[in-house]
């Protein structure tokens, strides 16, 4: 059952305290689906995929991410209600904890690699209790040759425990889950929780302190393609904005879709080996790269499968964040390595439920890093309990729950990588139009495409005042005409057919931007400032 370069005689975990284990030493594919079915841990879908349930968790647990407070985070990270501190002396209690429980059983343990960009390369060492959480690893992170692994020295180690349950009292957690890094020792523990997203978004949000610290290398929570003649393009979007939709594009090479790093050395990289997508409504129609991607090998979360092993893509009754994990190369048209050139265009994506917002729109370097900070969506009736109308959603820099610095920081380094790149950034509205979510209607995915081509192809002209409008409540530049999409759908004002109820709510949308705005405004500069809606109604 093991296999690898290296033997198991090699690969010890006493070091880490783990002892007495069964341990499966990087184990294909293959063989932890295998384990995972004989065990009853899974079940394979008609598409040869393997469909595992995550347990009561079914996504992140952002109250339950705690971060070390030492000499290394101390004056660093903005602690707060998204950078928790831990205690160093209740983390080592709690890890002895949590590897005397491992010790004894089955364990399965692989070395993989994050960063596609060989000078920004971190070696991960990832310690699973079940056999499917390490198959996500397998699928998530980048994938060593037989070479490599002769000579791998792990940096980071992942500890990953689902079924270990802390108790709160003792071991300073907020309840029985937690995920937890210590900068120090390099480790992320993980427990409570079978949630596989911890795994990639603990090395996420390592990184995102790691490469602007000690690299000066922005890194992005965003997907990232690029064209024929070599222009990279990136999206910046939350969830439900078609950051993984508008990325995957037939006339153009993925590079990534979640997770990316912007370098000195002028490159864009990918974090991951692997794309860990939403499959709510999924259907082999509107997404066929990802439907396609559903096979053997892949990681099913969540969903539910039919006596013939179908799955119900509509079905919610677990959770509407059911998932599938895969390797990349399940995808197509991809870029190898998953690396590209200075991006020429930035999308910023959101799904505004207010319809206000231009469905497109050019934003100046001040406006860029002001909405990069803000990083606006809308959730909509449905989404949460309780929310009955549009509800204006913020998270700093499209990831705040990934963010251990101050957002104003990846927000200057953002800005001063554009004016250098000389990039044009854009926000595209995803969200609707003619109308507020419950009145207007969803913006057409065919012209938010068209777009997006326009963009691409340098169709949407010169940014001058024959070419655009300037938005007389956000400030933004629209584009008076755009290449497959009619006149009257760029005004957004216009879509509506009643100018006061327009801009009530235009209004009502920048009031919110303000207030958001208002805790980052001590740390930053005037220029950011003055990049957000310059009119608004008391």
């Amino acid at each position: 059952m093991n296999s690898g370069a290296n033997s198991p005689k090699t690969i010890s975990l006493e070091r880490y305290g783990i002892k007495n284990a069964k341990l499966n030493y990087q184990l294909s594919s293959d063989e932890l689906h295998k384990i995972s079915i004989d065990k009853g841990l899974g079940q394979e879908a008609s598409s040869g995929a393997l469909a595992v349930n995550t347990g009561e968790f079914t996504g992140r647990s952002p109250q339950d991410r705690f971060i070390v407070k030492d000499d290394i985070t101390k004056n660093r990270i903005w602690w707060g209600d998204i950078n928790i501190p831990f205690d160093a002396d209740k983390f080592d209690r709690l890890y002895s904890k949590v590897v005397n429980y491992l010790s004894d059983k089955e364990i399965f343990v692989r070395d993989c690699y994050a960063c596609a960009d060989e000078n920004y390369k971190l070696s991960i060492r990832v310690i699973n209790e079940y056999p499917w959480s390490n198959q996500f690893a397998n699928n998530m992170f980048l994938r060593p040759t037989s070479e490599e692994l002769n000579n791998f020295n792990p940096q980071w180690t992942v500890v990953n425990a689902p079924g270990f349950m802390a108790i709160p009292d003792e071991d300073g957690t907020r309840q029985h889950n937690f995920a937890i890094l210590d900068f120090s020792k390099k480790i992320a523990l993980i427990g409570g929780t079978g949630y596989t997203g911890e795994i990639k978004k603990g090395i996420f949000s390592a990184l995102n302190f790691i490469l602007p610290v000690f690299k000066n290398t922005l890194p992005m929570h965003c997907s990232a393609n690029i064209g024929k003649d070599g222009d990279t393009a990136i999206f910046f979007g939350l969830s439900g904005t078609g950051k993984t939709t508008l990325s995957t594009d037939p006339n153009r090479s993925l590079i990534g879709d979640d997770e990316h790093g912007w370098t000195n050395e002028n490159t864009v990289f990918n974090f991951e080996g692997g794309c860990y997508a939403k499959v709510i409504n999924l259907s082999k129609e509107q997404e066929p790269d990802i439907y396609g991607a559903i096979k053997k090998g892949a990681i099913l979360e969540n969903v539910i499968l039919d006596e013939n092993g179908i799955v119900d893509f509509a079905d919610t009754s677990i959770t509407q964040n059911t998932r599938v994990s895969y390797p990349i190369h399940h995808i197509e048209n991809i870029k190898i390595p998953s690396i590209g050139k200075n991006p020429k265009n930035i999308f910023f994506l959101t799904a505004d439920a207010f319809g206000v917002i231009p469905p497109i729109s050019k934003l100046t370097p001040s406006q860029a890093a002001y909405h990069f900070i803000s990083g606006y969506t809308a959730k909509v009736a449905g989404t949460e309990a309780g929310v009955v109308e549009p509800v204006p959603s913020f998270s700093a820099c499209f990831g705040a729950p990934f963010m251990p610095l101050h957002p104003a920081k990846y927000a200057e380094m953002l800005s001063k990588k554009m004016i250098e790149a000389g990039v044009n950034v854009w926000l595209v509205n995803t969200g609707w139009t003619g109308g507020p979510y419950g009145v207007g209607k969803r913006m057409e995915l065919k012209y938010t495409r068209a777009m997006i081509s326009a963009v691409l192809n340098g169709e949407l002209g010169l940014y001058n005042y024959d070419d655009y409008h300037i938005h007389s409540v956000f400030g933004v530049a629209q584009p008076r005409t755009c290449p497959g999409v009619p006149t009257s759908v760029l005004s957004p004002r216009k879509t509506w057919n009643d100018d006061k109820a327009y801009y009530t709510m235009a209004f009502k949308l920048t009031n919110a931007f303000r207030h958001n705005f208002k805790k980052f405004e001590a740390h930053c500069s005037e220029e950011i400032r003055r990049g957000g809606p310059q009119r608004y109604a008391f």
